[in-house]
């Protein structure tokens, strides 16, 4: 029996649902408190940002109990040896996947710039950048990808992860189908590529970070159908298709194949290096490694 029990508790199975509520609970949290201590009518984008910095502190400390006391197991996914330098690698990599995406909506005639805004729109960026890549890329790629490779294999876990990622979308304003499975083909492919590439968090998260913060700090564009007061502002025309419409470029034609060739090529380098993981019943059958050979 109590074989039976430790199986159950260390299958990545249930290691998925425990972690994904934890964390949750871990993001939530902060968000709620800071809501209840400073609604949102005339909240200032400073107390925003203390309640960001709070709710991705609460998010890392939580994966921190979750890798080191539940799973047993010296995780490295955020260790600070070499955290800048990969950081600072998706970073680079968003800020050019969105350059030239907004670039080709551009000579295409959807984008157009009508102005420009103060540099203190950027604290209401950093607060938008850091909720968003820190805490989602622990819960997505941290958690969901992690267990779910561990269990399914890398393929099946991508594909899952990255469907999770567009649907989990769908209830932000002016959010779509279309938009859902853009997400997922583009940010969730990529993402989950570059987490396979590095084996740790920090390239996804300032991957993630610097798509956002461009998208809607620099140049002003919708993120995922929310209104971004950033350093430009602008107004998009023509087909949706074309700008993707109220729920900002990440929606566009332009975005799904630039991104997602992005996420491809990456996925690829990844192959190369081997870091492909096999199906747990495959690994089991034939006591090899975890990698792809």
């Amino acid at each position: 029996m109590r074989n039976i029990l430790k199986r159950i508790v260390t299958h990545p199975a249930f290691l998925l649902v425990v972690g994904f509520v934890i964390i949750t609970f871990a993001m939530v949290w902060p968000q709620a408190a800071g809501q209840a201590l400073a609604p949102l009518p005339g909240r200032t984008d400073w107390v925003d940002l203390g309640i960001s910095i709070a709710a991705a502190a609460s998010t890392i400390l939580a994966y921190w109990i979750f890798t080191h006391l539940i799973e047993r197991k010296a995780s490295q996914d955020l260790a600070l040896k070499g955290a800048g330098r990969e950081w600072g690698l998706g970073a680079a990599l968003g800020f050019g996947a969105m350059v030239a995406t907004i670039s080709v909506i551009w000579l295409f005639g959807g984008y157009h710039v009508t102005g420009h805004n103060g540099a203190s729109v950027l604290v209401g960026v950093a607060s938008m950048a850091i909720v968003s890549g820190i805490t989602e890329e622990i819960l997505l790629r941290g958690v969901v990808f992690r267990l779910l490779e561990q269990w399914l294999g890398s393929i099946a876990a991508l594909a899952l992860s990255a469907a999770l990622f567009g649907a989990m979308h769908l209830g932000n304003p002016n959010a779509s189908w279309l938009a859902a499975f853009a997400i997922a083909i583009e940010a969730g492919i990529m993402l989950g590529a570059i987490y396979m590439l590095t084996r740790r968090l920090w390239a996804a998260i300032g991957l993630h970070m610097a798509w956002n913060a461009t998208q809607g700090g620099l140049f002003g564009v919708s993120v995922s159908g929310t209104d971004v007061a950033g350093l430009l502002t602008s107004k998009s025309s023509g087909s949706p298709l074309l700008t993707g419409g109220a729920f900002g470029a990440e929606a566009s034609l332009p975005a799904m194949i630039i991104c997602t060739t992005l996420g491809l090529w990456i996925l690829l380098l990844a192959y190369r290096k081997g870091s492909f993981v096999r199906a747990s019943w495959q690994r089991f059958k034939s006591g090899a490694d975890t990698r792809t050979a």
